[in-house]
């Protein structure tokens, strides 16, 4: 459950200010930036380079699995309908991450870095004092909407420091810990096998349908909400869509504030008008649970749908069906689909990343598709990215994700429950106006039906 800005958005506004082009030159003051680690040079490709190095001394097999030209001709076609995603719902960021990614793991472009290598981007995260509370942050963002909502600012994870957010994260330890993610299990394992049993008559089954129902279902069950899943569903993901038009650059848009705060109060009311009478509170209520529901619906309905289309188009079933190479292809889908791409930061004070001087103040659009190798390297359980690359999706060091356990095993439930069918996409439309790139429809059946 790691959530961009707003919440949920994958993207802050440019340096200047305004949205940025297609196509953005990177200034002559790039050049203070040195390029930051080994595999800084490798950021120039969207695709993978046969042979490439792979970040940990191997060398990156062409196409997924077993090199052979079908595989590499299906991971490509993978990956432009994956790219899709991008290109239509956020053109201008994906603009952005791949003008500026070549040549440099660490740009400046006036007070803003982006950093798409993996060292750089870890070191961002883990040794630079981080302004969690400014605006066109993750923290701010949430911290803004739930304050507009009539709640108390901040204590919404993403805004915190110190005691305050290490309490925070105790509070979700026990539902997202190996033993509460069992627990949840055993609420979702019902719904897969009633959803999906279309597929076994030669119907289609809609993967963001489900997605949507499997996430409510388990926040539901996380919060002790007796919500409707659907309901609870529709109303993170509304919420985080109105912060997101809220936030976007560009003219001010009349009335988004309003309607991100009325969006925000909505959830917030389903969450607190619910549960059982004389029943213990939740350990999780107010601004957190509103930001759980939002981070775990949203991050659920992006990721799912498309590691499940990935899977389908570079013909993956047969790593899913393997229960030893099940959990490697869950972490390998959910590195090259990145639920949220980009990390929006703001430093607290001087420092460096990846040799580039940073100065109090200044923006960091930390690229998690970028330094997770999203973008060169396919998907493929018999040679998976080293586990620290990979996880750098849901972040690194004391802020990581706390639900990355909980998105690991729903996928990879998702993927075994599927995997008999190997089913394929029949019909695919994207979602613009998600927080998050992903698909708003992603009908699948089995194959041969």
């Amino acid at each position: 459950m790691n959530t961009p800005t707003a919440p949920g958005h994958p993207t802050a506004p440019p340096p200047d200010g305004r949205p940025a082009p297609a196509e953005v030159q990177a200034p002559a003051a790039t050049a203070q930036c040195p390029a930051a680690g080994a595999d800084a040079a490798a950021h120039t490709s969207e695709a993978p380079r046969p042979g490439a190095a792979d970040g940990h001394g191997a060398a990156a097999r062409p196409g997924t699995v077993g090199g052979d030209a079908a595989a590499a001709r299906r991971a490509r076609r993978a990956r432009r309908q994956d790219r899709r995603v991008y290109l239509r719902s956020h053109p201008l960021l994906f603009g952005l991450l791949a003008a500026t990614r070549r040549g440099r793991g660490v740009r400046r472009l006036g007070r803003t870095l982006l950093v798409h290598d993996a060292a750089a981007y870890r070191e961002a995260l883990t040794r630079l004092p981080l302004d969690r509370t400014a605006a066109g942050t993750t923290g701010g963002a949430a911290r803004e909407a739930l304050a507009g909502s009539g709640s108390p600012g901040g204590g919404v994870l993403f805004d915190q420091e110190g005691s305050g957010h290490r309490a925070d994260r105790r509070s979700l330890a026990d539902g997202l810990g190996a033993a509460g993610v069992e627990q949840l299990r055993a609420r979702w394992r019902p719904l897969l096998e009633r959803r999906l049993a279309p597929l076994a008559a030669g119907g289609e089954v809609d993967l963001v349908a489900l997605a949507r129902e499997l996430s409510g279902s388990v926040v539901c069950e996380l919060l002790g909400t007796d919500a409707d899943p659907a309901t609870l569903a529709r109303a993170a993901a509304d919420a985080a869509a109105a912060s997101v038009r809220d936030h976007l650059p560009g003219l001010p848009r009349p009335g988004a504030a309003a309607t991100a705060a009325r969006a925000a109060r909505t959830l917030q009311d389903l969450l607190g008008g619910s549960g059982t009478p004389g029943a213990e509170a939740p350990p999780v209520q107010g601004a957190l649970a509103a930001m759980v529901a939002v981070a775990a619906v949203n991050t659920t309905v992006a990721a799912l749908p498309r590691a499940v289309a990935w899977c389908a188009e570079a013909g993956l079933w047969e790593q899913a069906a393997d229960p030893a190479l099940l959990p490697r292809l869950a972490d390998e889908l959910l590195r090259v689909t990145a639920a949220s791409p980009v990390l929006p930061r703001v430093a607290a004070a001087d420092g460096s990343v990846g040799g580039c001087p940073v100065r109090g103040g200044d923006r960091l659009l930390l690229v998690a598709r970028h330094a997770a190798a999203a973008h060169r390297r396919d998907p493929d359980a018999l040679d998976p990215a080293a586990p620290a690359d990979a996880h750098l999706v849901f972040g690194a060091g004391p802020h990581a994700c706390p639900g990355a356990r909980l998105a690991r095993a729903q996928l990879a439930d998702v993927l075994a429950a599927l995997a008999p069918y190997r089913p394929r996409v029949v019909r695919a439309r994207v979602d613009r106006r998600a927080a998050l790139p992903g698909w708003r429809v992603l009908k699948v059946k089995a194959a041969g039906a």
